[in-house]
């Protein structure tokens, strides 16, 4: 079709400063209830009690969350564990600690509400998770979150300049925060599962950043006589049919899973969704708008020796 052909000449970089100060503003209100409201941590940061049960055939979840439910674990997250017949219960815990008695009263009354005799439930195993643990895990997310950032931030130094590195971490920075705080602001269930949803959209976004940044790059060396923002306005409306197609594909499997996928990849699929959106327009205003900021030049990109000769190449009359 003919409008895949066309290359659109929306003028991106016009709202660049209106952008940025949204961004800013949008950033604040995300911090201010991250640390208002703080995260709804699961049992892999807060510790808890996981209960491992296997039935005989193919357990349905939603029975078994009815069945916790009634028997004083209306919370109670459930999910497949290798197979559709062996479930992982998590319990938040109710004390500082879970002894060897406890844990047993506690299998009783799981297996009770279960109605194990009945439907041949066997209990496979309890495990109690710490609040060390949790702690651990906690200090560990923070870890990998920093150390994703700082391999992105020395990728794109390498492979383009400093002023796209800069550039590429303010827009997974602001992705990052705008999608924790919106976990903390609908108190969404932040665990490991939320955790890798927000890594991965993390080298999602990095992954829409280069796109544009590739062009860039090529259209800044190629197209000399252009100013700089009209280069990065070409480059972004070049790359956009690609990234309306990329976002369309990803948020219909999101959304699939957000509403078929059951609550074992509930939060991965809110997290992913958020970002996804996030992502579309940090790529955009933010990642573009602070190498603008930054006064990216083509001599950032060609070693001026390279510079002088193609501009005295394009002075002969080479066309450029």
């Amino acid at each position: 079709m003919r409008v895949f052909s066309r290359v659109p000449s929306i003028n991106f970089m016009a709202q660049r400063k209106v952008a940025l100060a949204l961004s800013i503003v949008l950033s604040l209100v995300a911090i201010a209830v991250l640390f208002g409201r703080g995260l709804n941590f699961g049992i892999d940061f807060s510790g808890g009690v996981l209960v491992e049960v296997a039935y005989p055939q193919a357990a349905q979840l939603d029975e078994v969350r009815a069945a916790l439910a009634k028997g004083g674990y209306p919370d109670a997250p459930v999910q497949y564990f290798g197979g559709t017949s062996d479930v992982l219960i998590r319990l938040r815990p109710e004390g500082d600690g879970v002894d060897q008695a406890a844990q047993s009263q506690i299998s009783t009354k799981v297996l009770d509400a279960l109605d194990a005799q009945k439907n041949g439930v066997q209990l496979r195993r309890i495990e109690f998770v710490g609040p060390q643990v949790g702690k651990e895990l906690s200090e560990d997310g923070v870890i990998a979150f920093g150390v994703a950032l700082l391999g992105i931030l020395l990728y794109v130094w390498f492979r383009f300049e400093w002023k796209f590195s800069l550039g590429s971490i303010a827009a997974l920075t602001h992705d990052a925060v705008m999608t924790v705080g919106f976990l903390a602001l609908i108190r969404e269930e932040f665990d490991l599962t939320t955790l890798a949803g927000v890594l991965a959209m993390l080298g999602y976004s990095n992954n829409e950043t280069i796109v544009i940044f590739d062009r860039v790059r090529e259209n800044l060396i190629n197209l000399r006589k252009q100013p700089v923002l009209d280069v990065i306005n070409l480059s972004i409306n070049q790359t956009l049919l690609r990234s309306i197609i990329t976002h369309f594909t990803v948020l219909m499997v999101l959304f699939c899973l957000f509403f078929f996928g059951g609550k074992s990849v509930h939060s991965f699929s809110v997290a992913m969704i958020v970002g996804v959106i996030v992502a579309t327009y940090s790529s955009i205003y933010i990642s573009s708008g602070v190498t603008v900021l930054l006064n990216i030049k083509r001599e950032d990109l060609v070693p001026p020796e390279d510079h002088a000769k193609t501009q005295g190449r394009s002075g002969d009359g080479a066309v450029v």
